[in-house]
């Protein structure tokens, strides 16, 4: 069993490596939870865009409440690899999902961070059997998976992969929690986690339906927002089936509806993605866009967030 010497609650230097849309939602999650961040990114622009996505992203967090001393000017972006993670106290990798580069990355990582601390990746589809394979101490490596937009989104899927200790993985799961993740620590590696699993098959489901001209974009989306997508915020899936079976809940859903399960609704393999498919979506969502731009459509996204969080968790604090 590995020891580390700062403890979860004792955390205050992460860092980044890799500055994307993903991780640069880590970096503005940990900016805004009161960590100083080191960032690296080999892209020569990536230290500009990554303070474009804190500054667009820090009006909502500061809506959502900042951690004392919280702070932008915490914000390093290191030149080299080495450099960013040679004071770190926890890593969070966010390169692209190509298996080689995580494999290459998250040995480089692991061969210049103090042996002591823990190594996380926001990977959504590899597992880290898969990914720790040349790491020199695999043992200390975990998936620690998001969701987008990781400063606001609570999500973190964690799981280790068969060279992982599990110390590592509570301390990791432990960690996250203290930074303000609502944490599912899973109990072995499965292909895309869970929730990206659920997501998916809409997904897939979708790209079918506009594929066989059965549904718009703007009418697939208008279906969830207006839909089942108003109750997952506090029942998810399993509770609203149990719900819809009446004063039987789910055994009297599971029975009085489980045949419909055979019935040829859904498509779960990928459609082919061709031109004429790709063209339909990209056409479709520039015009649910209503001529916003990404901008506006994130800042759009995050206040929408901000407002269901607070809504869910008024209702909660109700329940209690």
């Amino acid at each position: 069993m590995t020891e580390y010497t700062v403890s979860p609650e004792g955390v205050s230097h992460v860092a980044c490596v890799g500055a994307g849309v993903i991780g640069g939602g880590w970096v503005a999650h940990f900016l805004a939870r009161g960590y100083r961040v080191t960032a690296w990114d080999p892209a020569d622009d990536a230290a500009d865009k990554l303070r474009r996505l804190v500054e667009a992203a820090w009006p909502a967090l500061t809506e959502l409440g900042l951690a004392e001393g919280a702070s932008r000017e915490h914000l390093t972006v290191a030149s080299t690899l080495e450099e960013a993670v040679a004071e770190a106290q926890f890593v969070q990798e966010s390169a692209p999902e190509t298996l080689e580069i995580k494999q290459d990355l998250l040995a480089r990582i692991d061969a210049a961070t103090p042996t002591d601390v823990v190594i996380s990746s926001s990977t959504s589809g590899h597992g880290m059997t898969e990914m720790q394979v040349d790491c020199p101490t695999p043992q200390r490596l975990v998936v620690g998976h998001p969701f987008n937009p990781p400063y606001l989104i609570p999500l973190v899927e964690v799981v280790g992969g068969e060279k992982t200790d599990q110390s590592a993985v509570r301390w990791a799961s432990e960690f996250f929690e203290v930074a303000g993740k609502s944490v599912i620590t899973m109990d072995h590696e499965v292909p895309g986690f869970i929730a990206n699993r659920l997501q998916e098959a809409i997904w897939r489901e979708a790209l079918h339906m506009v594929a066989n001209g059965e549904a718009t974009p703007a009418q697939l989306d208008a279906s969830i927002t207006e839909g089942p997508g108003l109750r997952w915020p506090l029942l998810g899936p399993c509770l609203t089936f149990h719900l819809a079976g009446g004063e039987g809940g789910m055994a009297h859903m599971l029975d009085h509806f489980g045949p419909s399960l055979k019935s040829p609704w859904t498509r779960l393999e990928a459609p082919e993605l061709t031109d004429e498919l790709r063209n339909r979506m990209v056409e479709g969502c520039e015009e649910a866009a209503e001529g916003r731009d990404i901008a506006e459509l994130v800042a759009d996204r995050d206040r929408a967030i901000i407002e269901v969080m607070r809504v869910v968790d008024n209702v909660r604090k109700g329940a209690s």
